[in-house]
């Protein structure tokens, strides 16, 4: 790749990674559980990748006190940025909250920490089927 820090990207472009790294994980999962039809893999991702679902599961990482502090700080750089685009369905604080978390997926990825980034994912998966 290049020799740029990681630690130096915003909140918004880790996030732009992040979604597209969880949005990928996340499908993977609904396929290898069987499911094949379109309509019905959309319908059922947004269970995960929602901007609700995701603010929802990062909150309960932060109280479960399953981050480090340098995710924590993260997350709080990706919710923190400022940015021009408007949250489709959720309000300001939800959709910051989800930036946040998906800023933590991009950064564990841009930073290669494959197997945290799958053990928080398969964290995610798990609380989402429970509940």
């Amino acid at each position: 790749m290049t020799d740029i820090d990681v630690n130096l990207i915003n909140g918004i472009a880790l996030a732009f990674e992040g979604d597209a790294v969880y949005s990928y994980y996340i499908r993977k999962h609904l396929i290898f559980t069987g499911q094949t039809k379109p309509n019905q893999l959309h319908h059922l991702a947004t269970r995960y990748v929602s901007a609700k679902a995701q603010a929802s599961l990062i909150q309960k990482m932060l109280t479960a006190q399953l981050l480090t502090e340098k995710e924590e700080d993260i997350y709080r750089r990706g919710r923190n940025t400022n940015s021009h685009t408007k949250a489709k369905n959720a309000d300001v604080v939800t959709y910051r909250m989800s930036t946040g978390f998906e800023a933590l997926m991009g950064y564990l990825d841009m930073t290669d920490q494959k197997e945290r980034l799958e053990t928080l994912i398969s964290w995610c998966i798990d609380e989402v089927e429970k509940s």
